[in-house]
């Protein structure tokens, strides 16, 4: 079973950047996809960018889409959302995720049975 540790949030203005990072346990990055959510308070969790080391392929939604980057650090088995010109809606908990190995990834959360247990990212003035 493959163990999840996010880090990196915090407070931001908006139009400011913010890097997450998801160190994965139990197994190397080759063997999954790993991929980001995130929750706001009364909304349901929705898939931000997902990424497959194995494959090289990505994944962002519409709404992060130019302004987010994934990434993976091999040498520390981790993942890395790079958020830049944050906005106030970008406000939620964000979580990071890992299945077996999908072709072309996933954004749905059903489709993730590890998670990590959340990194609060505010976007505030």
């Amino acid at each position: 079973q493959v163990q999840l540790v996010e880090s990196g949030g915090g407070l931001v203005q908006p139009g400011g950047s913010l890097r997450l990072s998801c160190a994965v346990s139990g197994s190397t990055l080759d063997y999954y996809s790993i991929g980001w959510f995130r929750q706001a308070p009364g909304k349901e969790r929705e898939g931000v960018s997902c990424i497959s080391s194995s494959d090289g392929s990505t994944r962002y939604a519409d709404t992060v889409k130019g302004r987010f980057t994934i990434s993976t650090d091999i040498a520390k088995n981790t993942v890395l959302l790079e958020m830049n010109s944050l906005k106030p809606e970008d406000t939620a908990v964000y979580y990071c995720a890992a299945d077996f190995f999908m072709y072309g990834g996933s954004l749905d959360p059903r489709d993730f049975g590890s998670w990590g247990q959340g990194t609060q990212v505010t976007v505030s003035s």
